[in-house]
């Protein structure tokens, strides 16, 4: 269910509902204490069941991860994010090291939104940065280590 307003209506009907019923069976009196009861719930507790559907769906957001390549050695991750930024939302920036000497490879990798991702990609690849030319695609799943 997308529209917060919705549930807030269905909250409010089934609350609406069980108290008609118990009401009718005798169970307790209809006054307008319990009609205020039923206007705090709904009030209260249905937008609590909204928040918690709309932050479920703000985690399945999902993020696509870029490969950078060409990428100046001088360049850090502060200057990769910055250049990205400007397209969308970035998760992180990764930029890898040679493993013995601890220098920069020229490539990285970066998380951005899905939404900015394809935005990213048109806009930058074939791009300069720092007068070198970029390119910029989605990232491929890497293979399992020892996969046959």
């Amino acid at each position: 269910m997308k529209s917060p307003q919705a549930l807030t209506l269905i909250v409010a009907l089934v609350f609406s509902v069980a108290i008609y019923f118990l009401a009718s069976n005798g169970v307790f009196e209809l006054t307008s204490i319990s009609v205020a009861i039923v206007a705090f719930v709904c009030a209260f507790i249905a937008p609590l069941v909204g928040k918690a559907e709309t932050n479920a769906e703000a985690a399945d957001a999902s993020i696509t991860t870029l490969y950078v390549g060409n990428l100046p050695y001088r360049a850090n991750e502060a200057a990769v994010r910055e250049l990205f930024s400007e397209y969308g939302q970035v998760q992180s920036v990764r930029l890898m090291k040679d493993k013995h000497t601890g220098k920069r490879r020229g490539f990285g990798f970066v998380e951005i939104s899905a939404v900015d991702a394809d935005k990213a990609v048109s806009s930058l690849n074939d791009s300069e940065f720092q007068q070198r030319t970029l390119k910029v695609r989605e990232a491929k799943e890497r293979p399992e280590q020892g996969a046959e």
